[in-house]
């Protein structure tokens, strides 16, 4: 069983939701802003996962696994702004967009969440710089 709160009246049910870690420029403060979204994403709680972080640019990567950690947020999303999302980050059903949807457990604290997360296609990465902080929003603001 997920942890989740109560939802306030006249909130979108809980079950119907799920949750999202987010990285790049969804977190607070991000050009792409998470909170920008319809019905309004939830924050959960921050965390971080093993990963490794790449700068392209305009916005992040990440691959998944290794010793590096990658700082986010957990937010839990309606099945809209889910798919608003597969959008944004250029995913592919056939695993050949930008981006490969990926399902993780996430810990935040004492508490795990399985959470949607976006990882950068391994072909988006050649020649591209590691954020050796893996934050993204301290490491756009340095540059």
């Amino acid at each position: 069983m997920m942890p989740h709160s109560p939802e306030p009246d006249g909130a979108p049910d809980a079950s119907a939701q799920r949750h999202v870690f987010v990285y790049g420029t969804l977190r607070r403060g991000g050009r792409n802003d998470i909170a920008r979204y319809r019905p309004a994403p939830v924050h959960v709680a921050d965390a971080s996962i093993a990963a490794t972080l790449y700068d392209l640019g305009a916005y992040p990567g990440a691959v998944f696994g290794g010793q590096r950690r990658v700082v986010g947020e957990i937010y839990r999303v309606a099945p809209q702004v889910e798919a608003e999302l597969d959008r944004l980050e250029g995913v592919a059903d056939d695993g050949s967009g930008e981006y490969i949807r990926r399902h993780l457990i996430v810990e935040a604290g004492a508490q795990r969440f399985e959470c949607l997360v976006y990882e950068i296609h391994p072909s988006r990465i050649e020649g591209r710089a590691v954020i050796d902080s893996g934050d993204w929003i301290a490491h756009a603001a340095a540059s």
